[in-house]
């Protein structure tokens, strides 16, 4: 960061009051007309008040809420851009104009309650999010020459020593420099799983401590932690705009000069002015602006009650759209759970002592390989001993000291020439393999399978009857026999294997040019591509990366969830749609009516409101869960 800037968190700090009062303001004005046309209601029939007094609070409503939208609405046309609103902006121009100030003001309580509506679902889409920022701790419990000092979040820097007490949540991205405990990181995983920490084991901001005090040190800044990352993902989930709500955009294009069209026409051939108004005060495209938002509010608190988080709104109408799916393999596929299947020990070590090592080094290991080691040890009956110093640099396995032996689990594509001649490793075969080194020389080779998920072959096989799906594609980093083992075993016929981040990247990147794509995946080398495809699924939130480049997050590992999803997206935009143009054709016969001169201005902003109780009701529909969510 260059000296003299901003961090990313004082820019996201800086900007939340922005985003509160954008947030707010529509939610302020429709409360302002509301209150404005009671007013005007109880001083004009109430206390029979002169016209000047009871149109007055008719006129603040119109001056805050209405002449904001004309501005805006002016710039637009400057651009060229005209929106389901401009109805909406002509009727208040019009009203003011004839000193119809009540219709005026209807029609801003509709907008501003349509706005709030769709800021409020952006909101929506980030709470869990919100949630798990908000347990991260005010104040750091820092080392100082003179004791234990309490300072800012903000304050730590690189290099200092805090202390987190038990049951704290830890504050900062570090390595443990003292003590032994375990810390819950279900707040990745989506499950209560406790990694041991031990002295030279990483540790991540966000984390739940154990029973034990721990010291870490930093390793990185505030704004670089896990926590500032959770915080951007949260300003970008409020300023996004859904893509949903363009579609009304789309249906105005071709209602909105028809609107104008029959308006003028009606102006022309009976020359009253009051007559156009009224047409254009029922021909304000209010379901659109309402009743899409509302169904989008609905889906997504659907949505939530079923492990899935929406982050981005826009993917519950794309998801539809989408033609071609990619998978990763282990986690989403399979259960991410190996077994270990076969323990080749080299001469001059025993099953019992290698199996022994390997359970003491891989208890402070999050890898889904680690945990087959440890079933396999407890199965007979072996007790992980201590290890220290464990390091785990990405993509170069595991290392650390176990009852006084360097011990080192990696690859056998980590390593050298030389080490392999020397191992005499046995072939290589289908499955998951690590190689054990103790004391720097070749103890054995670890052969693992990974299930397939019950559902996945019944998940794959009804994607392209039930949701349209062209293409299934496998792809992973694994070796290729492994990942076409599992392409049989699911039923899927295109695979790519030994693919990098980078080549799943351009994979995706080629398709999505193509036609819409999905893309599920739950680990970090998933990230790049999920953020390629037009909707990105993580399943299981493995990583607080794959979370941040996903649309929808599913907390539960389950490719059932991934159907739900489907289900709730396609159902959402039918009700939507049957909101939008419904609403549409019973504004229509209004118009006509209104036309005909069978409705005043009044009158026909009431009967808009009426057509939008319907179109609303419908919508909120889409809240509602259906008999069934699922095929598979």
């Amino acid at each position: 960061m260059k000296p003299g800037l901003p961090s990313s968190a004082e820019r996201s700090d800086a900007r939340r009051p922005a985003l509160w009062l954008l947030r707010h303001r529509n939610g302020s004005v429709a409360a302002l007309t509301l209150i404005a046309v009671a007013l005007h209601l109880a001083l004009r029939f109430g206390f029979r008040s002169q016209p000047r007094l009871y149109d007055a609070p008719l006129l603040l409503a119109l001056g805050a809420g209405g002449l904001p939208l004309i501005v805006e609405l002016g710039r637009k046309a400057i651009r060229r851009e005209f929106g389901s609103d401009l109805l909406a902006g002509i009727s208040i121009l019009t009203s003011l104009c004839l000193g119809e100030y009540l219709a005026g003001s209807i029609i801003v309580l509709m907008l501003s309650g349509g706005e709030f509506l769709e800021s409020f679902a952006m909101g929506q889409a980030s709470s869990v999010l919100r949630a798990l920022a908000k347990r991260m701790p005010s104040s750091v419990h820092r080392k100082a020459p003179s004791g234990l000092e309490e300072v800012s979040f903000s304050a730590v820097r690189i290099g200092d020593q805090v202390v987190v007490f038990p049951h704290e949540t830890c504050p900062v991205d570090g390595v443990v420099v003292e003590g032994h405990g375990e810390m819950d990181e279900a707040y990745l995983t989506g499950e209560p799983f406790r990694i041991r920490k031990t002295v030279g084991t990483s540790v991540l901001s966000g984390a739940i401590n154990g029973e034990s005090a721990l010291t870490v040190r930093a390793t990185r800044l505030a704004e670089d932690s896990r926590y500032a990352k959770i915080m951007a993902v949260m300003a970008r989930a409020e300023q996004e705009r859904p893509r949903l709500r363009r579609l009304a955009d789309t249906l105005a294009v071709y209602y909105t000069p028809a609107a104008i069209a029959l308006a003028g026409a009606t102006w022309l051939f009976t020359g009253q002015p009051v007559r156009f108004l009224a047409v254009l005060v029922i021909a304000t495209p209010c379901p659109l602006i309402l009743a899409i938002p509302v169904a989008i509010i609905g889906a997504i608190s659907l949505c939530a009650r079923r492990s899935i988080i929406v982050r981005t709104p826009a993917a519950l109408e794309q998801v539809s759209q989408c033609r071609t799916a990619f998978f990763d393999k282990t986690g989403t596929l399979t259960y991410g759970k190996p077994r270990l299947t076969e323990l080749s020990v080299a001469e001059g070590f025993s099953r019992r002592k290698v199996l022994k090592v390997a359970a003491g080094l891989e208890h402070y290991s999050k890898h889904p390989l680690a945990r087959a080691i440890l079933a396999a040890a407890r199965k007979e009956g072996i007790a992980p001993p201590e290890a220290s110093e464990v390091r785990e640099p990405p993509g170069q396995g595991l290392t650390g000291v176990v009852e006084g032996l360097q011990v080192r689990i990696t690859g056998r594509s980590q390593l050298t020439g030389a080490e392999i001649e020397e191992a005499k490793l046995p072939p290589s075969s289908g499955g998951l393999e690590c190689i054990l080194w103790i004391g720097g020389r070749y103890a054995a080779a670890c052969r693992f399978r990974d299930a397939p998920r019950r559902e996945s072959r019944s998940f794959v096989a009804h994607l392209g009857p039930k949701h349209q799906f062209h293409r299934t594609i496998l792809v992973s980093g694994d070796r290729e026999s492994e990942v076409r083992y599992l392409a049989e075993q699911v039923g899927i016929r295109e695979i790519h294997a030994g693919q990098t981040p980078e080549e799943k990247l351009t994979l995706v990147r080629k398709e999505t040019a193509r036609v819409k794509t999905i893309y599920v995946g739950d680990g970090i080398n998933d990230a790049p591509a999920m953020m390629a495809a037009t909707v990105g699924m993580a399943i299981g939130q493995n990583a607080d990366v794959t979370a941040e480049a996903a649309d929808v997050v599913c907390l539960e590992n389950s490719l059932r969830k991934i159907d739900e999803f489907l289900h709730i997206s396609r159902r959402m935009r039918r009700i939507a749609l049957q909101s939008g143009v419904g609403g549409m054709l019973l504004s229509l016969c209004g118009m006509l009516i209104a036309a005909g001169g069978r409705l005043t201005p009044v009158e026909g902003a009431i009967a808009q409101e009426l057509i939008d109780i319907l179109a609303i009701g419908n919508a909120l529909r889409a809240a509602l869960p259906p008999r069934t969510l699922h095929d598979v």
